[in-house]
């Protein structure tokens, strides 16, 4: 008889919705001694079934919903079905890239699960307490569904402390990985460090918003006849600074803090055989640099704002607000009349309206006249699941500088 989570009256609301996650706060009663992980049966303050769910004791979201039908039992069976659905949902991806998020928790109904596959290695995340219960059978179903045989868990992110789990990294199948794990891009070759490297190694969540910048580089040289010249603030192994030089950019200027990462982004320049003299990198703090770029009167076709999380919860909205115009005020100063400015945000905290408010308020500032060509989010392996809008963590804007 499996353990259950009664709720509160009027908080069944959010699952009648099916948004998977129960906080501590909606549960009346817990019946039975359910474990870290275990499965349990959640009900309505009048009894009625909600759905299957993992118990997490030490953790404020207290549950996360697997499924939502009461004789669709969360068994072995259906996790080795999920996970075999999330990687043939990726399939089409292989054709452009082997740098794929092959599972991406909630959306894929596997909560708290990231996969990242880099070529022939796969990267794994055990970020909740159901999904770490359910390793062995998971990562049984991984190697299956991916034909990879060489895994390395990086279980190492803040999340698993608020579920009441240690940190774990380290090879779980296969072979260790290599000091740098080689992949491609739309052509474009990348060296990934999966044991150190932030996140999985990669972002591989800016593919689609990597090649529009290309393609801006390869269209402003088809109208201007020359190549721009782009600026890439918080660079890290210099994902957008590549993709800006294969699609012709005469020169691009990247900043980062990290020398450890400048020197594989300058690696990842003779990895493709872009002459060295195109590319510039630079070791220092974005915000002052910014700051000294703009008293040297130097200026940009193209700037890329992609900064680390500034808000890691709601606590720190008002903080990373600042932080989001700082950066995103002094990078439109930069910006030449017909330039373009791509700015992101990969705070959960921070929602879209509120990022387009902030970067508004920049505009505003600035006294640049401004179009906004599109709103940006993650690639087409992060999908939405539209009753988890948590899951929209990546948002950003293209603008576009009015004027000859």
């Amino acid at each position: 008889m499996s353990a259950e989570l009664v709720l509160k009256p009027g908080k069944e609301k959010s699952l009648l919705r099916r948004h998977p996650w129960i906080y501590a706060t909606a549960v009346a009663e817990v019946r039975g001694r359910p474990g870290p992980g275990e499965r349990v049966r959640v009900r309505g303050a009048d009894g009625r079934f909600l759905a299957w769910a993992a118990f997490s004791p030490a953790s404020q979201i207290r549950a996360r919903c697997w499924t939502w039908a009461e004789e669709e039992l969360p068994d072995e069976a259906w996790l080795r079905a999920r996970v075999a659905a999330a990687v043939a949902a990726r399939a089409p991806l292989m054709a452009d890239t082997d740098a794929v998020r092959l599972v991406f928790g909630e959306a894929d109904g596997l909560p708290g699960l990231i996969v990242d596959r880099y070529g022939r290695q796969l990267v794994t995340q055990f970020q909740a307490a159901g999904v770490e219960a359910q390793r062995a059978v998971l990562l049984e179903a991984l190697l299956a569904a991916s034909g990879c045989s060489d895994v390395y868990d990086r279980s190492d992110a803040a999340t698993r402390a608020r579920e009441g789990l240690t940190e774990t990294t380290g090879v779980i199948a296969g072979a260790e990985p290599p000091a740098l794990v080689e992949v491609q891009e739309h052509g474009v070759r990348y060296g990934v460090d999966v044991r150190r490297g932030h996140k999985t190694g990669f972002y591989i969540d800016q593919r689609d918003n990597r090649a529009l910048a290309r393609r801006i580089a390869e269209d402003f040289r088809a109208r201007h006849g020359r190549g721009l010249r782009a600026l890439n603030c918080f660079c890290y192994t210099g994902g957008f600074s590549l993709a800006l030089l294969a699609g012709g950019a005469e020169e691009v200027v990247s900043i980062d803090s990290s020398a450890e990462a400048l020197a594989l982004a300058r690696d990842n320049t003779e990895r493709n055989g872009f002459a060295p003299d195109r590319a510039q990198w630079i070791e220092a703090d974005v915000f002052e640099q910014l700051r000294r770029l703009r008293e040297a009167g130097e200026t940009f076709d193209l700037v890329v704002l992609d900064p680390p999380k500034f808000a890691s919860s709601h606590h720190h909205v008002d903080r990373a607000a600042r932080a989001y115009k700082d950066i995103s005020l002094n990078g439109l100063r930069l910006l030449r009349p017909g330039g373009h400015l791509l700015s992101f945000s990969c705070s959960g905290a921070i929602d879209v309206d509120l990022f387009q408010k902030i970067v508004a308020g920049a505009v505003i500032d600035a006294r640049a006249e401004m179009w906004m060509r599109a709103r940006l989010g993650a690639g087409f392996d992060h999908p939405l699941l539209m009753t988890h809008p948590e899951g929209e963590y990546l948002k950003g804007l293209w603008l576009e500088r009015l004027g000859a």
